[in-house]
């Protein structure tokens, strides 16, 4: 059986329902109370209740099977962002390093990204490729290393955008291997986001969506109930409404 369990952190309430995939079928629900102090609380309150429910159903007491119904059922856990995207709209979010792979300073206004960045730093690096997917320039690890340990204290993630990276995303995944190594933190890359061609001009996304990656960085989608954690995947995913 396929499920999932899906979650959606409101302004008040947490809510999280428990999906047969494979039937449409509701199996359980669950809500909790928002913690924007740490989201992963009431995420933990709101799953717990919907496992407690699923478990208890199913006839599964005290840690014991009897006849189905175990947190190891559920294969996929789905996190909407709507505090996340809340936090870009008001600009409340932490602060976002943006390192930009062959691109120049004219391209922040060309690309509208100073607007969406805001006062959060930005480093331009050597590198990037053409619209054949073909090398540019050299990455430039030195300046990128650099860049790690001026704005690492700074900021709270990383945004990467790399020249053609659709075409060729090498650049970008060295960049953020590199980043992740230095600075233990968050990386959206561009190349991540989208597959639209538009190597000239960076997509402001890629900022916005590592803002909203960082407001949810605090979730831990182990957190269960007294019958067990979910073992399954978490998927976190933009609402467009």
């Amino acid at each position: 059986m396929s499920l999932v369990i899906g979650l959606d952190t409101g302004g008040t309430y947490t809510d999280a329902a428990l999906l047969d995939a494979a039937s449409g079928q509701v199996l359980a629900t669950g809500k909790a109370l928002t913690t924007r102090e740490d989201l992963s609380i009431g995420l933990g309150g709101a799953i717990a209740r919907v496992l407690d429910t699923y478990v208890t159903r199913n006839g599964q007491t005290d840690g014991a099977k009897s006849g189905g119904g175990k947190p190891g059922d559920i294969g996929l856990v789905s996190l909407s962002t709507t505090l996340a995207t809340n936090a870009v709209v008001e600009g409340v979010g932490g602060r976002v390093g943006l390192v930009m792979i062959g691109f120049d300073e004219a391209t922040l206004e060309r690309a509208d990204l100073a607007r969406a960045l805001g006062q959060d730093p930005v480093a331009f690096i050597t590198g990037g490729h053409k619209p054949d997917g073909g090398v540019q320039a050299m990455l430039d690890r030195d300046t990128l290393r650099h860049a790690a340990k001026t704005l690492g204290d700074e900021v709270s993630a990383f945004a990467i955008a790399g020249h053609f990276a659709t075409r060729n995303p090498e650049h970008e995944i060295a960049a953020r291997d590199l980043l992740r190594e230095l600075t233990g933190l968050p990386i959206t890359c561009s190349h991540e986001l989208s597959s639209a061609l538009g190597g000239a001009a960076p997509r402001p996304d890629s900022v916005t969506e590592c803002t909203a990656d960082q407001s949810t960085g605090t979730v831990d989608h182990g957190h269960g109930s007294d019958h067990g954690r979910p073992g399954a995947d978490l998927s976190v995913d933009g609402g467009q409404g």
